[in-house]
């Protein structure tokens, strides 16, 4: 089994935010043909307390630790740009540090997904910044990002 979770804050007031980007890749992967063996789960909880909901699933499931990825927003990682990567994250993201706390591990395996788009001249605080919606402008980009996403998970 495959299980894939992707981060967010709860609500419909959090549902385009640049934090909630797990959410909207679990969203594209829903609404397309999956393997059996495929679980997609949207976190129902407020991002730094994921870890907490991450752990009930692994454990209800009796998961190894190789099967599970997380999908996440990563100001490290320009917009437009992601990367998969097994127990690798940012440097700082309370979401992610809660599930490694919760698990005890950080074993697992990373959706990275870029939403730095500040401009150079003016960088506002990672905890504002994330909490916005994206841009008309950055949609479209989007987009394209989360469909190369989903085909790599179904790929891979």
């Amino acid at each position: 089994m495959k299980l894939i979770i992707g981060l967010g804050n709860p609500g419909t007031a959090y549902s385009n935010t640049r934090h909630s980007v797990g959410h909207m890749v679990v969203d594209k992967l829903n609404g397309s043909k999956l393997p059996n063996n495929f679980v997609v789960k949207k976190s129902d909880v407020f991002m730094n307390d994921s870890g907490s909901f991450v752990k009930k699933i692994v454990d209800k499931n009796n998961l190894d630790l190789s099967n599970l990825y997380i999908i996440h927003d990563d100001l490290d990682i320009p917009f437009g740009s992601f990367k998969i990567q097994f127990g690798k994250g940012p440097k700082d993201h309370n979401g992610i540090l809660d599930i490694e706390e919760k698990l005890g591990s950080k074993d697992f395996w990373r959706v990275r997904v870029g939403i730095d788009n500040r401009p150079m001249d003016f960088k506002p605080m990672g905890e504002v910044y994330t909490l916005e919606n994206f841009t008309d402008d950055e949609k479209q980009l989007l987009e394209k990002t989360i469909k190369e996403i989903c085909k790599k998970l179904v790929t891979s």
